[in-house]
């Protein structure tokens, strides 16, 4: 079970609490409730009421959309640290994708009442707020571009050097060794595409020296990498 303060600490990382007085991180933790989800658990679902933000503390969470013949499209995998639910908890209306995790799940959920009498107090998080939003629109609207216009090798090739970048990692570095906790049918599902595809991709971005494989593990290689996707 996490701690208060353990708690605090995670919420005065994320882009939307971070910056706040101490206290006010303490009280935000103190208003959250712990809940427990099983892998496979529905954590919520596309259009269904929000019922508030969820700071996941343990485990990873799957988002992703449903179309009505079955296809789907994962839009991110959310990790510890990381904030889930905040666009129907802020603007009050229907979930925007589904929320199943991928493993068994801690996090800590915050009541739509607790978020509105929170952001009275404190106009800061309002304007948090909405760079959140704006920065979760980018990004969809970056995986969306790259799916329907860039091949899949690219796709595989910008996403691990996001990965990188994300991970802190020596982007200048000859070699890379890079977890991404995650195996190619996961990955797959990020990228929109399929499994056999995301295997091909990988072999190709082998046989042009920007990554070796040994097994499950991946070591970049930065330069080759970015020349492969296409980046500066």
């Amino acid at each position: 079970m996490s701690s208060g303060t353990e708690i605090a600490e995670l919420l005065g990382r994320t882009a939307l609490f971070g910056g706040l007085p101490h206290a006010t991180i303490k009280a935000i933790a103190g208003a959250m409730r712990q809940e427990a989800f099983t892998a496979g658990q529905t954590m919520f679902s596309r259009n269904e009421d929000g019922a508030g933000l969820y700071l996941v503390t343990s485990g990873r969470v799957k988002l992703s959309v449903v179309s009505q013949d079955g296809r789907e499209l994962t839009l991110r995998l959310a990790e510890p640290g990381d904030i889930i639910g905040e666009i129907a908890a802020l603007d009050g209306g229907p979930r925007t994708a589904d929320a199943v995790a991928a493993g068994k799940v801690t996090a800590h959920l915050l009541s739509p009442a607790d978020l509105s009498r929170l952001m009275d107090g404190h106009p800061a998080i309002a304007r948090s707020a909405l760079r959140l939003v704006c920065s979760r629109l980018r990004d969809t609207t970056t995986q969306l571009e790259e799916i329907a216009l860039y091949p899949i090798e690219r796709r595989v090739a910008r996403f691990l050097l996001s990965a990188m970048h994300l991970g802190g990692h020596d982007m200048q570095a000859a070699d890379v060794p890079l977890d991404l906790k995650m195996n190619q049918t996961e990955l797959a599902m990020l990228l929109g595409a399929s499994r056999p595809k995301v295997n091909v991709a990988l072999g190709a971005l082998e046989k042009a020296k920007a990554i070796s494989r040994k097994g499950e593990a991946i070591v970049c290689h930065p330069a080759a990498l970015r020349s492969f996707a296409g980046a500066a």
